[in-house]
């Protein structure tokens, strides 16, 4: 963050917003003209602080509305079970997230399915089958609250 002014802070708020405002919207809010606005988004892309820009879809129009956070952990704790764990999670396209956490659960899986039932196949016919799973520990979402993409600066 030490690279980073109050200008290139507002910035990344104003693209975590809207990454589609043009570099001329940018510009106006920031008053500045559009070549340092243009200058300022190539270096904080080179820096690394602008990773990639999405589109946030809605997880009920694309028929994707059951969130499900799943608590796997191991039966060992060596370093080949672990790194052939988070090789094969990498391919399972049900999983949104996945962290590997320090404490009685080693990583936390966020999966969004069309239904239970499909939460129920997938269980069952691809995480329950990957090496090393000791327990698995499931926590349906009912209502979100606060969904919140960007990060503070």
């Amino acid at each position: 963050m030490e690279n980073l002014d109050e200008l290139d802070k507002t910035l990344l708020r104003l693209l975590q917003q809207d990454a589609k405002m043009t570099t001329k919207e940018l510009a106006a809010e920031l008053n500045l003209t559009i070549s340092p606005v243009y200058e300022r988004i190539k270096r904080l892309e080179s820096l690394g602080y602008i990773k990639q820009y999405v589109a946030v879809l809605d997880k009920t129009l694309i028929g994707q509305p059951v969130t499900v956070f799943c608590q796997v952990s191991m039966r060992y704790h060596n370093e080949a079970f672990i790194e052939k764990f988070e090789q094969t999670i990498q391919d399972l396209e049900e999983v949104q997230e996945c962290y590997h956490m320090a404490g009685q659960v080693d990583f936390l899986l966020k999966i969004n399915l069309k239904s239970l039932n499909d939460y129920h196949d997938f269980v069952k016919y691809k995480l329950s089958k990957l090496e090393n799973i000791g327990t698995l520990n499931s926590t349906f979402v009912l209502k979100e609250i606060k969904h919140n993409i960007g990060y503070s600066i």
